[in-house]
């Protein structure tokens, strides 16, 4: 059978990775229609997976809106000439590509806050799969699997972090270090949301500087370094996880890395706009089982992931708690592979079932810090 993966950010690239290349190994035919974001190309080119670039765009809003009509002209013209028998994706892009020429799509959707792309999107699917923390209903075809996108990549049956990491960043073998991931806030589900400011990251740099070594990933490059104890993240970015999973802390206004953190069982502090009682279900799910903390005052920033880092036994914590959590998961990349092989018919797929309702509570308090 002949598959199409498209990809439009990095993140979707570590989502489908795996199973483009299992379905390679099986004897099928895939090609991944990529969109050139950020690094999303140099991921594919370092996997080595199948990929043709249907269009660019940077971090701005207005880049992606202004290059809308020609990606999807490019998109539709590589669908035409591959023929796939089925389409795999997380929104627009995929669905109305498949639509056009007429394939069956399978949407992949993790984001509650992404309300147009949802109904642009899923009227045109074959299946809609999300993790079982989300908190909306997407319609009849909508199901659910326990666990988050990430799932497909870091899950322990798929992925073993590589600590000589630390030797490609400079790191000593028992230097701390923390990671800083500032958001550019670009996407279309980003519009009037905000995170942490470039005098915010200045003043957490020299609050934890001494008692951590700081790397920073600035998606926006709106961030000066010259001066402050910190250096730039700048080494490949497939080799992202391993270096979070040797880190003592995470301090992020994105979303993905987050959960990857949390993952990982490496400690994990989200402030953005998005955190609050109508948060997203993933990310009330991380907090509950005590993997990360939502923080909405910046403040409370700086005071509780200096609490963080000096906290000598919170390594032994997160990872207990990190190995609980996964046990209940499964790993995503046998689902895609299973939904691709019964060319969309999730219903027949064991480790999936239809959406009622949230499949997890949300009404326990959080584990605190230093509790377990």
């Amino acid at each position: 059978m002949r598959y199409l993966f498209f990809t439009n950010t990095p993140a979707h690239v570590h989502l489908y990775k795996h199973a483009v290349q299992t379905l390679q190994d099986r004897g099928h035919e895939v090609l991944v229609l990529a969109r050139d974001y950020t690094c999303t190309v140099e991921l594919l080119e370092w996997h080595d997976l199948p990929y043709e670039v249907y269009g660019y765009c940077d971090t701005s809003k207005g880049s992606l809106l202004s290059r809308l009509p020609a990606h999807y002209v490019r998109a539709i013209r590589h669908a035409r000439r591959f023929d796939p028998d089925l389409v795999f994706g997380m929104g627009g892009y995929a669905a109305h590509t498949a639509a056009v020429t007429r394939t069956p799509a399978v949407l992949l959707i993790d984001s509650e806050p992404a309300s147009f792309d949802h109904a642009v999107s899923t009227p045109f699917a074959r299946a809609v799969l999300t993790p079982n923390t989300f908190q909306k209903d997407l319609g009849a075809k909508h199901y659910v699997f326990a666990g988050f996108k990430e799932c497909a990549y870091l899950h322990p049956e798929i992925y073993t972090p590589n600590p000589s990491v630390r030797e490609r960043l400079g790191l000593d073998d028992d230097e701390p270090y923390a990671i800083l991931r500032l958001n550019a806030f670009g996407s279309q589900h980003d519009v009037g949301e905000n995170g942490i400011t470039s005098e915010q990251c200045r003043r957490l740099i020299e609050r934890l500087s001494d008692d951590a070594t700081i790397l920073v990933s600035d998606e926006g490059n709106g961030v000066d370094l010259a001066g402050l104890p910190a250096r730039p993240f700048d080494f490949h970015p497939a080799l992202l996880h391993d270096a979070l999973a040797e880190a003592a802390l995470l301090v992020a206004d994105t979303q993905t890395m987050v959960t990857e953190a949390a993952l990982l069982g490496t400690p994990a502090i989200r402030s953005n706009s998005f955190v609050g009682e109508s948060d997203m279900g993933n990310f009330l799910e991380l907090e509950n089982e005590g993997l990360i903390h939502n923080v909405s005052r910046f403040d409370d920033v700086l005071e509780l992931s200096t609490t963080l880092l000096c906290d000598e036994g919170i390594d032994d914590t997160w990872q207990r708690r990190r190995n609980a959590f996964l046990s209940d998961t499964v790993n995503l990349t046998d689902v895609i592979v299973e939904t691709a092989i019964t060319r969309g018919a999730v219903n027949g797929i064991e480790s999936v079932s239809r959406f009622d309702s949230p499949h997890r509570s949300h009404s326990k308090p959080p584990i605190s810090v230093g509790s377990d």
